[in-house]
């Protein structure tokens, strides 16, 4: 959204955080670089304040354009012609939510799920800052989403909740507790799908083109773990939705070597779509120019900035998403070549690392009997 303000503009009612950037339906509003007074200087070197002000002179409008993202607005009066016009950038930031109620953590899985409500009335699947896996893996479960969603693929609509750890307070189990107290603040909440099942390839065909976007999708962002021992698919009126996307991305954990791990081949041999012919090379052609580095950038920029502030070797929040899409490019070059499959490994454990995945080996529904991730006791994502 853009938004087009005149001259005589009032203190907006939108919202401002403690960062100074200024949210108005869901989009944050700053200046373009070198846009104030012709000095050259970029939007984001700005103080907060001066961010902070610049945003409220085109958060409070008496006229409104909506232009595609990234787009460029000019800020003029009525009637004053090209005279006194500044250029506008905004993008779009998560819908942010509050959690309301913890309803029950999901067991599947080390990350330790949980669903949970929340004042839009909508109920999610919440992952947690506090996890063992770190927000690392948040990071990657929104950058993946936006580029699925950007792509044409099914995701569930993903979100930023605040969570005041106040609520878990009267959860019986200690670990949950625990979990709750170390995540207070921004977490990732990704839609509850009611009624939806987990993929099995044996009971839902899947079309060479269909199959061959998703397993184009996984080798961009390097998903280690949609296997046929783990799909991460779940089937919802009809139709395939993708989930669960933190074990991507793996190159954020080890960013020296980030530009080498791009290049890296993808063996979907034991991807769970893999027996279905996937055409990989229709899958490049239509996908490909849909990944422009202007959409990698928007995907980016959906990212919390404290889920990227103090990652070692970075500077700068800003340094973090530039190397995210820089790696993310690096990776599409000739993706369609490097993507190979071949023979299905033997039974056995997921060649997805335990240290990211947090899984033990046990199959789903195993152990003491407690709710799968999808929250449905018997195993599939209600």
């Amino acid at each position: 959204m853009r938004l087009a303000a005149p001259e005589s503009v009032q203190r907006p009612s939108g919202r401002f955080r403690d960062d100074g950037f200024m949210l108005y339906d869901h989009t944050w509003v700053v200046p373009e670089a070198g846009a104030r007074g012709g000095s050259g200087t970029s939007a984001r070197a700005l103080s907060p304040i001066t961010l902070g002000y610049y945003a409220h002179l085109v958060a409070r409008c008496h006229q409104t354009d909506v232009l595609p993202l990234g787009e460029r607005l000019s800020r003029h009066s009525p009637g004053a012609g090209s005279a006194g016009r500044e250029r506008w950038v905004a993008w779009e930031v998560l819908k942010e939510v509050a959690a309301t109620r913890y309803v029950t953590p999901l067991w599947e899985g080390g990350s330790l799920p949980g669903l949970v409500e929340a004042d839009d009335l909508g109920t999610y699947v919440m992952k947690f800052t506090g996890a063992g896996q770190g927000r690392r893996t948040l990071v990657a479960e929104v950058i993946s989403a936006g580029i699925a969603r950007r792509l044409g693929l099914r995701v569930p609509d993903v979100v930023r909740m605040e969570l005041d750890p106040v609520i878990g307070l009267g959860e019986p189990d200690q670990e949950v507790q625990e979990l709750l107290k170390a995540s207070g603040g921004a977490n990732f909440g990704m839609d509850f799908l009611p009624g939806s099942i987990g993929y099995d390839p044996l009971a839902y065909a899947v079309s060479a083109r269909e199959s061959g976007r998703i397993v184009w999708f996984d080798a961009l962002i390097n998903n280690v773990d949609r296997s046929w021992r783990n799909p991460n698919l779940l089937v919802w009126h009809g139709d395939l939705w993708l989930i669960d996307h933190g074990a991507s991305m793996i190159w954020q954990h080890n960013w020296p070597t980030a530009a080498k791990a791009a290049l890296r081949p993808y063996d979907a041999s034991d991807h769970v779509l893999a027996s279905f012919g996937p055409d990989i090379g229709a899958a490049q052609e239509e996908l490909g120019p849909r990944v422009t580095e202007e959409a990698l950038r928007e995907c980016v920029a959906e990212v919390p900035g404290e889920w990227l502030c103090e990652e070692p070797g970075f500077d700068s929040v800003e340094e973090v998403r530039a190397a995210h899409v820089r790696t993310l490019a690096a990776r599409l070059e000739g993706l369609g070549e490097r993507i190979t499959i071949g023979e299905r490994s033997g039974d056995g454990p997921s060649r997805a690392p335990g240290w990211l995945t947090g899984r033990t080996g046990d199959p789903p529904g195993s152990g003491d009997g407690r709710a799968s991730a999808s929250g449905d006791p018997k195993g599939g994502r209600a």
